[in-house]
């Protein structure tokens, strides 16, 4: 699957249903009706939307270095995989999500829908400014620190 790119405004409704924008069901075009998964995210108070397939190779990868018989590693795959639910985009092109999830995320009413590699973050739009605004670091001393050893040529 190509990378998901772009930022998308959407509205949760009462319910909890967020319709998927145009732009990210054209990218998305291939993978619609082979479900997805939805979950909290690690490091920031949104959800992650993975196709099922790319979801099944994190796990994949996450499994090569799980040791069942190590306490923090099952507590890891615990809490990593705590609220999973696989979503299916309905007729009307809507996900659900369900009511301890929009309370993680803090999600109410605006939305915003973002794209890291290969997966979609959900966000509370109010959160979602508020963190790209009140990041720690700005967004030139992050791009050094994460960025700066790489040759340009070894990118593409």
């Amino acid at each position: 699957m190509a990378n998901i790119i772009g930022e998308y405004e959407c509205k949760a409704d009462a319910k909890g249903r967020i319709m998927l924008p145009s732009g990210l069901k054209k990218q998305l075009a291939d993978v619609l009706d082979k479900g997805f998964v939805l979950k909290r995210a690690i490091f920031n108070p949104c959800l992650e939307l993975y196709p099922l397939e790319e979801y099944k190779k994190v796990l994949s990868g996450i499994k090569k270095n799980i040791n069942p018989f190590n306490r923090d590693h099952n507590n890891f795959i615990r809490r990593f995989t705590a609220g999973v639910k696989i979503v299916d985009v309905d007729s009307a092109g809507r996900i659900l999500i369900v009511k301890d999830l929009l309370d993680f995320a803090g999600i109410a009413k605006q939305v915003v829908m973002t794209t890291p590699i290969d997966i979609i973050e959900i966000w509370d739009k109010e959160l979602y400014e508020r963190t790209l605004k009140d990041g720690e670091e700005s967004l030139p001393d992050l791009a050094e620190k994460v960025m700066g050893n790489y040759n340009i040529d070894e990118l593409s």
